[in-house]
């Protein structure tokens, strides 16, 4: 920039000292050329892209320019007045010496965003004083300003309180139970009842029936507890909807066994989101794509099909693996994949063998 400015500032100089030499007439033609001159490139260039050196050389003509003069300038006054302010700014600011305050790094300001993502309750201090455990001492301002930045809300309203914070948090001990209709060949309908454990996703289907009465229910609570023996101590809820099925008698056999029973808002099935899921998993899977003559019937194909989806049928919550996981056979390279037909071919599960 110093250069280009001191050559236009020499460049006109030289042109200053040729008009002294030259006669008024040719000064005057050639003011009224470069007055043409102008006109047309302001029909044509909006706004003029202008350097910092013409910037300059404006600014100090308007000295020597009366002002009365100044529309020959194709910016306005005021453009030209702000120019020579800032001139003047240049001159007088000294140079900054100190670098400021450092830039927080990204390290730091990615850890404090994951740690409120993953503890909703925790507080810009609480996260300071994690922050200072893991040996980044930051201060309180930096964090809160890092997640003013970020958009995150404070603690209160960052905290979760829905069904599904619950659902996660109990997971290992909760149980989901509910109702299925299949419409038999005959028009007939019968109920199954069935239990999921939400940590595994393993199903147990308790039952069939044309009609589910309270006595029927409570028995088949008392043997999914017998079945569960020891490992039904784990347990501490049981999800349940508002169907009148479930009466007083049944929730005391899980009461007596020390797991409380959780019913489910009104008309809001996602409350019970596992239990609805593996209800539309089997009918899609399964019962939609038989005929179904009987209960005998029926429970035979969704005992087949429960034994299917607990030792070989892969969740996503799960990682691709079953609830009841085998051991992961290594393929080696003579290895084969057999396929073993569940239900008459309906359900194809396939194995590696050597």
């Amino acid at each position: 920039m110093v250069w280009s400015l001191l050559y236009a500032l020499t460049r006109n100089t030289l042109g200053l000292m040729l008009l002294r030499v030259r006669g008024d007439t040719a000064k005057d033609v050639e003011l009224l050329v470069l007055r043409h001159q102008v006109a047309v490139l302001r029909r044509q260039v909006h706004r003029p892209t202008l350097e910092p050196a013409d910037r300059v050389i404006f600014a100090a003509l308007s000295r020597l320019l009366p002002r009365a003069r100044w529309d020959v300038f194709f910016v306005t006054p005021a453009t030209v007045l702000r120019w020579h302010r800032d001139l003047l700014a240049r001159k007088w600011t000294y140079p900054r010496k100190s670098p400021g305050r450092p830039p927080v790094r990204r390290e730091i300001r990615d850890l404090v965003l994951r740690l409120a993502q993953e503890n909703p309750t925790w507080g810009h201090r609480r996260i300071q004083g994690e922050l200072a455990g893991l040996g980044y001492p930051v201060g309180v301002a930096t964090v809160w300003r890092i997640l003013h930045r970020a958009g995150v809300d404070p603690a209160p309203r960052r905290a979760d309180a829905t069904w599904r914070t619950f659902l996660r948090a109990q997971a290992s001990g909760l149980l989901a139970c509910d109702f299925f209709t299949v419409d038999t060949v005959f028009l007939q309908r019968i109920y199954v009842f069935f239990v999921v454990e939400h940590a595994t996703r393993h199903v147990h289907v308790l039952g069939v029936t044309k009609q589910p009465t309270s006595a029927w229910v409570a028995q088949r609570a008392r043997n999914l507890l017998m079945d569960l023996e020891e490992h039904s101590r784990r347990f501490r809820f049981l999800i349940r909807d508002r169907d009148t099925k479930f009466t007083a008698s049944f929730e005391a056999v899980f009461t007596g066994a020390g797991i409380d029973v959780v019913r489910t808002p009104p008309q809001c099935p996602q409350a019970n989101a596992i239990a609805e899921r593996w209800v539309g998993t089997a009918r899609r899977e399964c019962t939609d794509r038989l005929l179904i003559v009987s209960e005998r019937h029926l429970t035979t194909v969704l005992t087949s099909y429960a034994e299917h989806f607990n030792t070989h049928r892969p969740h996503r919550s799960l990682g691709q693996y079953p609830p009841d996981s085998p051991p992961v056979f290594t393929p080696t390279p003579g290895s084969t994949v057999r396929r073993t037909r569940i239900l008459g071919g309906l359900i194809n599960e396939y194995r590696s063998a050597a």
